[in-house]
C-alpha cells in the first residue's frame, strides 16, 4: 500500500485530537490507500471523480461519485480509491448517545442539492472547527442535523465478502464472466454441489440469494464503466450481461438510485 505521511497523520491523529471539535478535510486521494483505522467521531465522506471502496468488517461498500457514506464512531474501516483522480470531502462530527439513530448506522446516500451547496461552501476549510467560530460552526452544525432529516433511504451498495472458499471461487468466476448470463446450475456444477445446497450456502454465508449477489456484482461493475465514460449505455449493458437495455436501466435505477443516463449529469464539487 502506498501512503502519504500527511494523510496518515491526518487520519490517525488529527481528527480525534480535540474531542469536541468538528473536523474538516478535503483532498485529492492520489494513489493513497488508507489502512484499517477508526475515529472517535462520526465520519461523513463524499466522493467525486470515481468510486471509493470502503471495507468494514466482512463487507465492501461501493461509494460512487456524488454520494456520501456515514460511518459511525469507532467503526473500523479501510479506504481504497478507484483511481488517483478521486476527491474525498470529509467532515467528522462528535456523536452523542442522545443523537438520532441515523448516526449509529453505516449507510450510503445520494447527495441532494441542499447538502451539495453546503458542502461546496466548506470546500476551502481545513482542520478543527470550534463552537466560537461564528462563521463556520453554524454551517457544519446545520449540516450534521440535516443528514438525519433528509437521508432516509440508504442505498444497498454493499457486497459481503464470502467466508466460504467455494463462494470466493464463485465470486471470482462471476466477476470474470459478467458479460455472460450464468445460471445457478452452472455454478453448482463447477463446484460439484447441488443447486439447493449452493442456494443455502449463499443465504447462510453472504445473507442474500445468488441472484441478488450476482446482480450487485453486475451493477457495481456497470457503475465503474459509466464513470469511465468510454462506452455507451447500450455497450455497458451488454458488457455486464444484459441484452435488454430497459431491464438494465431499471435494475441500475433500483440499486443505484438513478438511471445510468441520468447519473452523469449531477452536480460537481469544485476542485480545491
Amino acid at each position: 500500500m502506498k501512503k502519504n505521511g500527511h494523510k496518515e497523520k491526518y487520519y490517525l491523529t488529527e481528527v480525534d485530537k480535540i474531542s469536541h471539535s468538528i473536523y474538516c478535510h478535503h483532498d485529492l486521494m492520489g494513489e493513497v490507500f488508507i489502512d484499517t483505522h477508526s475515529h472517535k467521531k462520526g465520519q461523513f465522506i463524499y466522493t467525486e471523480g470515481g468510486i471509493v471502496y470502503i471495507k468494514t468488517g466482512t463487507k465492501t461498500h461501493f461509494l460512487p461519485a456524488r454520494h456520501y457514506m456515514w460511518i459511525p464512531p469507532d467503526v473500523e474501516h479501510a479506504i481504497y480509491p478507484s483511481k488517483p483522480e478521486v476527491i474525498m470531502r470529509n467532515l467528522y462530527f462528535p456523536v452523542d448517545k442522545t443523537d438520532a439513530a441515523f448516526y449509529q448506522n453505516v449507510g450510503i446516500y445520494l447527495v441532494n442539492e441542499l447538502l451539495w451547496q453546503l458542502l461546496c461552501y466548506t470546500r476551502k476549510w481545513e482542520g478543527d472547527i470550534f463552537e466560537n467560530d461564528e462563521k463556520r460552526f453554524p454551517v457544519v452544525t446545520a449540516f450534521k442535523v440535516l443528514l438525519s432529516q433528509i437521508s432516509t433511504d440508504p442505498l444497498m451498495l454493499t457486497l459481503p465478502r464470502p467466508k466460504d472458499p467455494r463462494l470466493e471461487k464463485t465470486r471470482v468466476y462471476l466477476k470474470d464472466n459478467l458479460d455472460k448470463n450464468i445460471p445457478l446450475t452452472e455454478i453448482a456444477s463447477l463446484l460439484g454441489m447441488s443447486e439447493r445446497s449452493l442456494h443455502r450456502l449463499f443465504k447462510s454465508d453472504v445473507k442474500m440469494t445468488f441472484i441478488h449477489y450476482y446482480t450487485l456484482l453486475r451493477m457495481f461493475k456497470a457503475l465503474e464503466y459509466v464513470l469511465e465514460k468510454k462506452h455507451t449505455i447500450g455497450e455497458i449493458a451488454l458488457m455486464v450481461g444484459y441484452s435488454s437495455l430497459p431491464t438494465f436501466s431499471n435494475t441500475f435505477l433500483k440499486i443505484l438510485g438513478k438511471r445510468p443516463s441520468e447519473y452523469l449529469h449531477g452536480n460537481r464539487i469544485y476542485v480545491k
